[in-house]
């Protein structure tokens, strides 16, 4: 389940992911995203990831179609939570032309944000 949390920067998306990630949470970020940024305006996302129980196959399609439509805005992608191997994968968004990637552990949300927010 994602959840939208209040950000200081306009610029930035802070999400929070719980339990299982399903299509109309990507749909609901998809919806955010567009209310919220302009079609071609680059965006940062802080994401607290507390626990992840799994992912439906819809949800896992949707959230890659929701990545591959809107992965020229990103600009940075900041990955708060414990788990080594979310930590390898978010360093892979490093691979991406334009994006930077940077994962925290759950202690470091502070250290996250003003990471997110630096130039």
């Amino acid at each position: 389940m994602i959840t939208t949390l209040p950000s200081d920067n306009p610029s930035t998306s802070t999400l929070e992911f719980d339990g299982k990630s399903t299509k109309e949470d990507a749909e609901k970020l998809d919806n955010y995203v567009k209310t919220h940024f302009a079609d071609n305006q680059e965006f940062n996302i802080l994401a607290i990831i507390h626990d992840i129980d799994g992912s439906t196959l819809k949800g896992v399609v949707a959230g890659v179609e929701f990545d591959a439509k809107r992965w020229r805005q990103f600009n940075k992608f900041a990955v708060v939570n414990e788990k080594n191997w979310l930590a390898a994968l978010t360093m892979l968004g490093n691979y991406l032309p334009g994006i930077e990637a940077k994962h925290f552990d759950k202690h470091q949300l502070e250290e996250a944000r003003r990471w997110i927010e630096s130039n």
